[in-house]
């Protein structure tokens, strides 16, 4: 509010304890969510949702890196100064219209700094996941982090391995789905968490070339869905990995090559615990983007599998990016766009001409055979060889026929 933005949503704060909170709303209306440490869920209308109302406290230490082990009711002030950072420390009394800030929050706002409140390392010891807190507030913001907080977070960097990987990729989700994707990854980099979240990547970005060619991949992402710029990491290190990455369009499409995305895309998955959506995203969108460079001599076939994909949009969002972060020529990227604007829905992602009910018909059992000989059918459909179900069916006889013949000729 302060900052002139429509808030997303509200947390109220209140001297109330969770037993009256509850008798104010009815206990119908609310529900104890963390009542042992002060938080009580009002129920809401649906249009406005539900609303957490948490008691000012004050807490001790923190043993797991993330849950108080105690806590104990207290002023405004003091649950003031147990917070993370000073923006985040202030309050609005919407009655008074009055902002209480017992942290110079207010300052660091017009400063356009990230501070954390009291002491930097107890902050970021109490809850290890502050640390990326950092990184995403400063980047969304376009803040500066302070240098005690920043010194702070990297002299604790590697602790971040305690917190789970559900929080983490939680963190990442909202750092790498916003325009501020790039800073954040920059952030990250700049105090040492790059690391810690990614050990498996870190060390094949960590050239100047490959790692300026990824921040700029990132500036230039339209959508820049979370897997996209997820998918734009891993591209940059299995380039990196491959010595490949001043290539305007990388073309490496060699089966290993394929096999070495998609096993450092799992890796990168597991550790974060994404889901097996996510996971089958990014790396279809890695592995994809190595090939998508040469879709101008692609068969038709080959080409209608890439942009009749659901994630195709995603792929020409970071194929567009990666060319104009090595300031390459977009004919191919056009070419795609104008493809897709041309192409009808049913000529792209066609609906087979045959099926197994066709094979089943001629006599034939399903087994192993079945999908190569309708997968046969179905390329040459795509490849606008047949147009027809008459001339599929046609052709379906032709290849039994030959598989018949070539039989007769083994058992001979």
């Amino acid at each position: 509010m302060l900052l002139g933005r429509v808030p997303k949503d509200f947390d109220v704060a209140t001297t109330a304890r969770p037993e009256q909170v509850r008798a104010v709303f009815g206990k119908r209306s609310t529900l104890e969510v963390g009542a042992s440490f002060g938080v009580i869920l009002v129920r809401g209308p649906a249009e406005g949702g539900d609303v957490e109302v948490a008691t000012f406290r004050r807490e001790g230490t923190y043993s797991d890196g993330r849950h108080p082990d105690a806590v104990e009711f207290c002023s405004p002030e003091e649950d003031a100064h147990r917070r993370d950072f000073t923006i985040n420390g202030m309050f609005f009394d919407p009655i008074s219209k009055t902002v209480h800030d017992f942290v110079d929050g207010r300052a660091d706002l017009n400063r356009n700094v990230l501070r954390a409140i009291g002491t930097p390392r107890e902050r970021m010891n109490e809850d290890k996941l502050r640390m990326l807190r950092a990184v995403r507030f400063a980047a969304g913001l376009g803040f500066e982090v302070d240098p005690a907080t920043a010194d702070a977070i990297r002299s604790m960097a590697s602790q971040l391995s305690v917190v789970s990987a559900e929080r983490i990729a939680q963190e990442l989700r909202r750092m790498l789905s916003v325009p501020s994707r790039a800073r954040a990854l920059s952030l990250c980099r700049e105090l040492e968490l790059l690391a810690p979240i990614f050990p498996d990547l870190a060390n094949w970005v960590g050239s100047e070339t490959v790692w300026s060619i990824l921040v700029r991949t990132l500036e230039y992402l339209d959508e820049g869905l979370f897997t996209t710029s997820l998918a734009a990491i891993c591209h940059a290190a299995v380039s990196g990995m491959n010595g490949i990455c001043d290539s305007p369009v990388v073309q490496a499409v060699a089966p290993q090559a394929d096999r070495q995305s998609d096993q450092l895309v799992k890796l990168v998955a597991g550790r974060l615990s994404l889901s097996n959506d996510e996971l089958a995203e990014t790396a279809w969108l890695v592995r994809s983007s190595r090939h998508i460079g040469t879709v101008m001599q692609q068969t038709l076939a080959d080409r209608k599998r890439l942009l009749g994909h659901p994630c195709a949009l995603q792929l020409l969002d970071l194929f567009r990016a990666q060319l104009l972060a090595r300031d390459a020529d977009l004919s191919a990227w056009t070419f795609c766009r104008n493809y897709l604007a041309q192409t009808p829905s049913d000529v792209l992602v066609p609906t087979p001409l045959v099926t197994g009910e066709d094979l089943i018909g001629r006599g034939q059992r399903p087994g192993p055979k079945f999908k190569g000989w309708l997968a046969t059918v179905f390329e040459a459909q795509l490849n606008e060889m047949v147009n027809d179900r008459a001339a599929a069916i046609r052709l379906l006889d032709q290849l039994l026929v030959a598989d018949v013949e070539v039989l007769g000729q083994q058992t001979n």
